[in-house]
Parts: structure tokens; sequence; C-alpha cells
């Protein structure tokens, strides 16, 4: 990302460019302001956009050899092509000695790194990961944001906003919309501004669900299941967010018993670092036994759906009382 930063800023820019990775905000973010670097917002000669599969790679190269028409760059911008999954071997050959009156920007959620494609880009131009961020980066892009609303926010303010929000940048930004719009002429954002106005994402609500069910607490687990129903999500949905927290809470499990640090844990599960001692501390009252039993019922509640012999709804149900009874 700071190489691609360094290219904006100097305006001296390569004839490829891959952006990828799970942070849709910040793919966007770059995918734009290549865009309106490289060409006018009213050039409609000299800036083409593909999206999904089927584009055929032949009909990009003899573009991509067409001379810009009054300007110094042509633009092709290819977005979810699975390119960069599937064999291109026509791009991977082109790209080896592309016009230099050509700028290929690439837009895709997943990469093979191993392919002929990836590692031309990669090593004639810019490949770039644009994944979700550390709390760090984060906290500072919002305090940016609240900053030329003029608006502050307290540490524990912020820490709960995150809990709220996770990592997602788009869902983040959304929510402190709403915030500042709640707030309106008031210059400080509290905890109770947070609480009231932000929406817990349906993983907190999983999260509490299992604690409940570690606790024993079966109204409290089942209360829970109702409201997630009531919001509407899918039951079979929820089932898989149930069986991913009892997955992860074993591997947390494992990878304390051999000593890593909680930081070192987030890398290898994938959690966000500002969440990740809630995590530890929930799977320390599980023991791995009970978590791998957790997971076999679930696998079973999963079948009996699938297989016609309990309805969705009732399989989960029975799945919560039996562990939390």
């Amino acid at each position: 990302m700071k190489t691609l930063n360094e290219d904006l800023k100097n305006n001296n820019f390569k004839n490829m460019y891959l952006l990828y990775g799970e942070e849709s905000y910040l793919k966007r973010l770059y995918k734009n302001k290549l865009k309106s670097t490289l060409v006018a917002s009213d050039d409609t000669m000299n800036y083409s956009y593909y999206e999904g599969k089927g584009i055929n790679p032949n009909e990009l190269i003899d573009l991509a050899e067409t001379m810009p028409f009054f300007a110094e760059k042509r633009v092709i911008m290819i977005e979810n092509s699975g390119f960069f999954k599937e064999k291109c071997d026509e791009l991977a050959d082109y790209l080896e000695s592309p016009s230099e009156t050509t700028c290929f920007v690439f837009v895709e959620n997943e990469v093979d790194k191993r392919g002929r494609l990836f590692k031309r880009v990669k090593d004639k131009g810019r490949a770039v990961e644009l994944n979700y961020q550390e709390e760090s980066s984060l906290t500072k892009w919002i305090l940016g944001l609240l900053g030329k609303e003029e608006k502050k926010i307290t540490q524990s303010a912020m820490q709960l906003f995150l809990s709220k929000t996770g990592t997602d940048m788009d869902n983040i930004y959304k929510e402190l919309e709403k915030l500042i719009c709640y707030v309106g002429e008031r210059e400080s954002i509290t905890e109770t501004d947070v609480e009231t106005i932000c929406t817990t994402r349906i993983t907190n609500n999983i999260f509490d669900m299992v604690s409940a069910v570690a606790d024993k607490k079966q109204k409290q687990a089942l209360n829970l299941y109702y409201d997630l129903l009531a919001l509407k999500e899918p039951p079979m949905r929820i089932l898989f967010l149930v069986t991913r927290q009892f997955n992860l809470l074993l591997q947390i499990k494992d990878l304390k018993r051999l000593g890593f640090s909680s930081g070192d844990i987030a890398k290898k599960v994938g959690l966000p670092g500002f969440v990740v001692n809630k995590y530890v501390a929930q799977s320390a009252r599980f023991t791995v036994d009970w978590l791998k039993s957790a997971l076999n019922a679930c696998a079973d509640s999963e079948e009996s759906v699938k297989t016609g012999r309990m309805n969705d709804v009732m399989s989960l149900e029975l799945l919560i009382v039996a562990f939390s009874g």
C-alpha cells in the first residue's frame, strides 16, 4: 500500500496494478484514485471497464494495443474477472511486454499467488494486498474522519464502537455517519451514544449466546437465539456462525496451550487484535473435549436439516438446550 501511495503522490505510474484482498472499502478507494489520476472524469474514449467472468482476454489485448485518443494513457479496468484464480496465459504472455501507453487496473477478491498472471503483475507492476486493518490504523482513520466533522471520542467509546462494528471499513463508515448525525452539534461522542445508535454485528450476538451456553444460562441463550430469528437471520446462517465460534475457540485454546501470545493468536485465526483477548477468555471456560463434542453436534444438526429429518429452527434450538442444560 505504501508503494501505491507513493505512485499516486509522485504521479509516476506502472503499466499494471492488481488490487486484491478482503477490504472492499480500500479496494474501491484506490481503484477510484487510480482512475481519477490516470484519466479525466469525462474521458470516455480512453477508459474501459470490464466486470465479471467471461471476459475475452484477446479483446483486452487488442484494446491495449490501441493508441490513446489525445491523452497520455489508456486505462483498462477489470474487476472480479477470475483471471487470477484460473489460468489466463494470453494476458500473462502479453503483460511481459505491454503497450507503454496503456495501464491495466485489476480488482479481485481472490488470487492464486502461484499463478503466472499474478507473478507477472507483481514483477512488472504493483500487486497490492488490501486486507482488514489493524486497530491502530482503524483508530487513526476514524479519528481523522471525526476531526473533519470537529468531533471527539473517548478511548473507551472508541473501543466499544470497534467492538460493535468490527474491522470492515464500509460498515465502520456507515456507523460513523449515523453516530455523527445522532450527536448533532455536540462535540464529544460517548459510550452511551455508541450503545444507543450503533448496530451490533450478528457475530457479537453469537458470542453472547455462546457465553450464555458456557454459563449454563439456558433461558438467556434461547432468548438471544429468538432475537436473531426476529431479526430475520436464517437459522442455518446462525448455525454456521455458532459452529465457526466453537471452531475458533478450539483453535485459540490449542494455540494458548502452545504458548502463543494474543497478538500471534490474532494473526493465526484471523481475529482483530482488539477482540482476541475476549475470545481467549471465553475459550478458557470450555474444555477441549466439550468443544469437540459441540462441533460434532453442530455437524449432526446440519445433517438433520439437510436430510429433512428436522426443521432448521428446531434443530438449532435443541442444540442450544442440550449444551446449556
